[in-house]
């Protein structure tokens, strides 16, 4: 079994082909491509929607084309298509959708709409065969910080979710405050390696305290105590919040600029807690679940300081921690391949042609 994957939910376009092993178990990757938009959205600090699907346009068909030629792959190898159909930005979707859809009529191969949440958690069994199920996933990146419950393979139970910021949307936004450009997460991680993670005393994020309420219970599985979703949520608006108050009163107002050495060490501070608020939500939902694994997910995941940590803690709790590589970590089409496989797997055999991007699709 052979899928072509398109993704183009945000600001990558990206295609990749992977495959089923030959013993039929576990997946092969035989190529991925992936071109970026970070020179073209990096002057405006973010990525811009309309200049994002107008390169999409631009970009999909050599990227298609390159991931047929790197896989030694032609049309008639392909068993079938799978395209991120949500969430995301509505124009850059439409463009793989559309994309997707028009090669499925011309090749005459079915089409398997993805989430790209999914593609996200996929990758970690594309990276590292199937995990041990149950586990838990943290899939944490610049659009998207939520925890799922994934008792089996490709069943996705939503267990908590950012309020407010993602954690990689903080990540941008602490960068610009500092003037280190974008994207952020991997700036602020380089200069977090350089500072004292303790220099700066930011807030730890909590939405409510486990000697008070926690609100009814919101999740249930089967054979584990029910979760309230508070206890499961996170919330960085604050943490931001604390750092832009933090900077107003090193500077003075901006009247004198921050050192070299005051910028890592503010740095290591905030990725300090954002790494400790979210590693404490997910270890703590893993216990409540029984699970017997964790994974983390999503191009947060890439994050240097997240992954040592959560190594660290997965050895003193006896729970294997899981993480893709850092090129599945980021948006690929490699992921969403996979999860096209997955649902092959459950007997989807592609879908009504009229089926639409949608940019706030649920999991």
């Amino acid at each position: 079994m052979r899928v072509l994957g398109i993704e183009s939910s945000c600001d990558e376009t990206a295609a990749a082909v992977v495959e089923t092993s030959a013993d039929g178990v576990g997946w092969r990757q035989r190529s991925s491509v992936v071109a970026s938009q970070v020179h073209i959205h990096r002057e405006w600090g973010g990525v811009v929607p309309e200049l994002a699907s107008r390169q999409h346009l631009r970009d999909i068909s050599a990227v298609v084309t390159q991931a047929l030629a790197d896989a030694q792959a032609g049309w008639g190898d392909l068993d079938a298509i799978a395209v991120t159909q949500g969430p995301g930005l509505v124009g850059s979707l439409l463009v793989g959708v559309a994309f997707a859809k028009a090669l499925g009529v011309a090749r005459g191969l079915p089409v398997l709409p993805v989430h790209h949440l999914a593609g996200h958690i996929e990758s970690l069994a594309l990276h590292n065969g199937d995990l041990p199920w149950p586990a838990i996933v943290l899939i944490v990146s610049g659009g998207h910080t939520s925890l799922y419950h994934v008792p089996s393979p490709g069943v996705y139970h939503l267990v908590g979710r950012t309020r407010d910021d993602a954690a990689g949307e903080a990540y941008d936004k602490v960068a610009k405050l500092l003037g280190l450009g974008y994207p952020g997460g991997p700036l602020v991680d380089r200069r977090a390696a350089s500072g004292d993670p303790h220099a700066v005393s930011f807030p730890i994020p909590k939405l409510t305290h486990d000697d008070r309420a926690a609100g009814p219970a919101t999740y249930a599985a089967p054979g584990v105590a029910p979760v309230s979703k508070r206890r499961a949520d996170f919330s960085f608006s604050g943490l931001k919040t604390a750092v832009r108050r933090h900077v107003e009163l090193a500077t003075d107002r901006g009247t004198r600029p921050l050192t070299e050495r005051a910028i890592d060490d503010i740095c290591a501070s905030f990725q300090r807690v954002v790494v400790q608020t979210l590693l404490d939500r997910t270890f703590a939902a893993a216990a409540w679940l029984d699970v017997r694994a964790v994974g983390i997910a999503g191009g947060v995941a890439a994050n240097r300081g997240l992954r040592a940590e959560a190594e660290a803690r997965g050895a003193r709790t006896g729970l294997p921690v899981f993480v893709p590589s850092v090129a599945l970590a980021t948006d690929n089409a490699a992921m969403i391949a996979a999860a096209g496989l997955r649902r092959w797997a459950a007997g989807v055999r592609g879908a009504v042609l009229d089926f639409n991007a949608d940019p706030a699709l649920q999991l």
